[in-house]
């Protein structure tokens, strides 16, 4: 299947030389992260992240390193998707001080140390390598450990979402990254990929201009397909609506097939633990997630709110490569969201 967007295969900046506006030639998607955020001005509406997740059994992690103009964001979270024990660190700096994103993500490490948090992430052409340690709120000591390789040829999906010329987003979506690392928290200690459960590591970049009220859908997963390929899943929705792109695709052995078309996602929003179920009109996703666990989340502020339903499970159903090979997945560990904010 061919998407109707346009394939970028050189660098290019995100934004014109003035910081301000989307430069036409950065319209499109890639295989490979090749926009420069060049962002300046508009405070208060410019946001950049790095949001990394591992999926592992029966354990969640992800890792918040946010700038959004008047808040800084450094966290840790993690939860035992059985057990529903949860747990992590989340730091707040009001304009974000002592936190920064560069241009070009993953060309500097990213780093907080204060306020008893410690988080490290650094970039290297092998891969990420992340650390942290925190104390828990019930007193223990946590500490995380996480190396996601980035294999020779492993493609992501990489596109930009034009509102209009002055609010658009780049996004860089990574799946199905082997990860291997320990989490621990006071004398207990999940271990995961060398020798412990398949771990996925998921990034999530962003690095844009946002509307003030906007809604989304996000979903990933990864795992291996029937005849064992290894398959990642990479969908969203509602906030690319209208704009002509998408953030949607599917990885089969680190290879991207890009899908153009809007999805349709059927979920209740008041029962999070029903099943998600996600289409695309050609047949080039027919997916279902069985939710295990719903990580829910409310902020309600002045002018800045927050609502979020994050649900992690299992992903059943087919998906289509560009090839045209269906291939089937049952059981696959993922998530699905709904967000939606003022901010």
């Amino acid at each position: 299947m061919a998407t109707h967007e346009p394939e970028i295969t050189e660098a290019v900046d995100l934004c014109t030389p003035d910081g301000r506006r989307l430069n036409p030639a950065a319209r499109g998607w890639s295989r490979q992260p090749l926009h420069r955020a060049n962002l300046r001005g508009r405070w208060g509406r410019t946001k950049r992240w790095d949001y990394w997740g591992v999926l592992t059994g029966d354990l969640a992690v992800s890792v918040t390193y946010a700038d959004v103009d008047y808040l800084g964001i450094a966290a840790v979270w993690w939860a035992d998707l059985r057990s529903g024990r949860t747990g992590g660190r989340e730091l707040a700096r009001p304009l974000a001080r002592g936190l920064s994103l560069p241009d070009v993500p993953g060309s500097a490490p990213l780093n907080w140390d204060g306020s008893g948090f410690r988080l490290d992430l650094s970039q290297g052409s092998a891969g990420t390598s992340i650390s942290a340690e925190w104390t828990e709120k019930d007193g223990w000591p946590g500490a995380l450990r996480i190396d996601v390789a980035l294999p020779a040829g492993h493609e992501s999906l990489n596109v930009v979402i034009p509102w209009d010329e002055r609010r658009f987003q780049f996004t860089s979506k990574h799946q199905a990254r082997p990860a291997t690392g320990e989490l621990s928290v006071g004398d207990e200690t999940w271990v995961f990929g060398d020798g412990g459960a398949d771990a996925w590591g998921v990034l999530d970049v962003g690095r844009g201009r946002w509307p003030y009220r906007t809604r989304w859908n996000w979903g990933g997963g990864a795992g291996h397909a029937d005849d064992g390929r290894v398959v990642g899943i990479q969908i969203g929705g509602k906030w690319t609506d209208g704009t002509g792109f998408t953030e949607n695709g599917v990885l089969v052995d680190g290879r991207l097939t890009k899908i153009g078309e809007e999805l349709a996602w059927e979920y209740s929003w008041d029962r999070p633990l029903d099943p998600w179920r996600v289409r695309a009109p050609s047949g080039a996703v027919d997916l279902a997630l069985q939710p295990v666990y719903d990580r829910h989340s409310k902020v309600q502020a002045v002018v800045a709110a927050t609502e979020v339903h994050q649900v992690f499970g299992l992903w059943s159903g087919t998906v289509v490569t560009d090839d045209g090979d269906e291939l089937h997945v049952d059981a696959v560990p993922g998530f699905a969201e709904e967000s939606r904010s003022r901010w």
